[in-house]
């Protein structure tokens, strides 16, 4: 996920911060996590909320780009709020100086037989947890979780098994799963509402309706811009089409599939969403739509951000994109085009009235693994529960219902609370939270909803959307959930399987190359079923049935250990 992604995902006052935490495990005695289950010690923590007297732990934590009040790495606001809160401290914990640092740090550590720290974070990373759980290093979490995680992060984990899948070996549970938020980057279109407006233009229910919309977007444009300065769909061909802007997975989900995901068959299988006949279906209409001129000569040079900006310029008319498009990029529209306006519209239904995005969102955003040697291996527990219970979601007249900390993220100006950061003196929202920032995955949403729905915010999550979000982003998370069932999930989160290993990055090669030719029209469409044939007998049959063994078999561990 890029930077822009994240804008989303304000959390009442704290910003996206690093992950962090570290640890290792072996998965023999310990491997259900029972050395911390009949823990007397551990459950009068539980009890009281906090450890007396403080305990110790190692952990990972990257030192974030802005310390204020004179904190450093060692000694700052969290570590302080932690010790007074919990009863937690720090000892022994890696500073490493970027994630991709840490990631090598933790790979050689790994390969090395290194003692690691006793908590550690793990991105969303298959190989990478793969290769941890593998190194007899970490405990398994099953018991713990069941007796000290929030019902919070219970409840969620219940209707969403396969947030399992990923962590899931020999029917044990390895990570515990850090949440964020969900639906935050469900694709929507965004259409220049001025155009429509001017042309009396209605909201496009079908691609068809889509159709009609672009061709007057670019033969009676309202700026008066000449057709050939036109191209209506703001679309990024570089690298996929599955991707977080001017992405595509709409116009394929109008036609049965999701390209470069694995979805669900009628059958219940796992296959390959751009070998689906509906993607030959897509690649026509795209081909029909670049012939037209609606879609610019250039964008198989384009990424996401380069797509993005042909929409801002004024040129496209419509950009496919999340619901954060109000943060970014739509006030570069704005001041670029005086008098322009942008509204979400939802994805239209293709000629069979299918209708389809991508959801690969299941509410995690990492994980953290325990090291058998952890002397308090469910302490990650009681610290992540505190943050859910009570800074994802803060009460009002609560010590966190203004933000973290008082003259850090939020301060009392002219007798008022606010956290307005060019009121504060040296304002900083980010802190090295162990787990990153709490979130509840579906409140984001809920809150947007409510939003635009005229409702009056009462909390301060609620108040805190209501003042940093804009109203064209509460509308179009109300779209978002209008559209909540046309999702199609991403179901491989595994490793990539051994003939993957070998073949997956050509048989990639390949398809992003006939698919361009094909939209670009130095390829017929009929060149699709070659294509499929080919992929199918250069590993992607191969590959196919890894996908589903490994899917089986960790959907049936998740349901046996449910």
């Amino acid at each position: 996920m890029t930077k822009f992604k994240k804008l989303g995902s304000l959390l009442v006052v704290l910003s996206l911060v690093t992950l962090t935490a570290c640890g290792g495990n072996n998965g023999n005695n310990a491997a259900n996590g029972n050395n911390a289950a009949g823990s007397s010690e551990a459950d009068a923590a539980f009890a009281a909320g906090k450890y007396d007297p403080p305990i110790e732990f190692s952990s990972v934590l990257m030192p974030i780009k802005k310390y204020v009040q004179g904190d450093t790495k060692e000694n700052n606001v969290h570590d302080r709020w932690m010790l007074e809160t919990l009863g937690m401290k720090h000892k022994d914990t890696w500073y490493p100086a970027s994630d991709d640092q840490y990631r090598q740090k933790l790979q050689l550590a790994i390969a090395s037989g290194e003692k690691l720290p006793d908590f550690v974070s793990v991105p969303s990373n298959a190989v990478l947890t793969n290769q941890l759980i593998d190194s007899g290093q970490f405990i398994a979490i099953d018991d713990m979780f069941e007796k000290y995680a929030s019902p919070i992060l219970k409840e969620h984990a219940a209707a969403h098994p396969e947030l399992w899948y990923p962590f899931t070996k020999d029917g044990k549970k390895y990570n515990m799963p850090i949440m964020e938020y969900t639906d935050n980057d469900d694709t929507l279109l965004w259409l220049r509402e001025d155009w429509m407006e001017k042309l009396n233009l209605e909201a496009p229910k079908t691609i068809a309706d889509l159709e009609n919309i672009m061709d007057k977007f670019k033969n009676q444009n309202p700026d008066g811009l000449a057709a050939k300065d036109v191209y209506p769909l703001a679309i990024s061909l570089k690298n996929k089409t599955n991707t977080w802007m001017g992405q595509l997975d709409w116009l394929f989900g109008a036609y049965g599939t999701v390209q470069e995901q694995w979805n669900k068959d009628a059958d219940g299988n796992l296959e390959y969403g751009s070998v689906n006949p509906g993607a030959k279906q897509a690649l026509a209409k795209l081909s029909e739509w670049m012939d037209k001129g609606y879609i610019h000569a250039d964008s198989a040079l384009w990424d996401e951000g380069k797509a993005a900006e042909s929409w801002t310029k004024g040129a496209a008319g419509v950009l496919p994109g999340a619901n954060w498009v109000p943060d970014w990029p739509a006030p570069d529209l704005l001041k670029t085009v005086p008098g322009s306006k942008y509204k979400a519209y939802p994805v239209p239904a293709g000629p069979d009235g299918l209708i389809g995005t991508k959801w690969q969102n299941t509410g995690v955003n990492a994980s953290i693994m325990i090291n058998k040697d952890a002397k308090h291996p469910e302490a990650i527990f009681l610290y992540y529960n505190y943050l859910l219970e009570n800074l994802a979601n803060p009460a009002a007249g609560s010590e966190y219902e203004y933000g973290f900390a008082k003259g850090y993220d939020w301060d009392i100006i002219d007798g008022q609370p606010t956290s307005n950061k060019d009121k504060i003196k040296e304002f900083s929202n980010e802190f090295p939270f162990l787990t990153g920032p709490p979130r509840i995955p579906d409140l984001f949403m809920k809150s947007l909803v409510k939003l635009a729905d005229g409702e009056k915010p009462e909390t301060p999550y609620e108040k805190q959307m209501a003042e940093f979000r804009k109203p064209e982003n509460w509308a179009a998370g109300k779209v978002v959930m209008s559209q909540i069932d046309i999702r199609k999930q991403n179901y491989f989160t595994g490793a990539a399987t051994p003939t993957m290993v070998s073949k997956w990055n050509l048989l990639n090669q390949s398809e992003l190359e006939t698919f361009n030719k094909i939209i670009y029209g130095n390829l017929p469409v009929d060149a699709f079923d070659e294509f499929v044939t080919n992929w199918k007998a250069n590993g992607g049959d191969q590959i196919t049935k890894e996908v589903n063994e490994w899917y089986k078999s960790v959907s049936a561990e998740a349901t046996a250990a449910k």
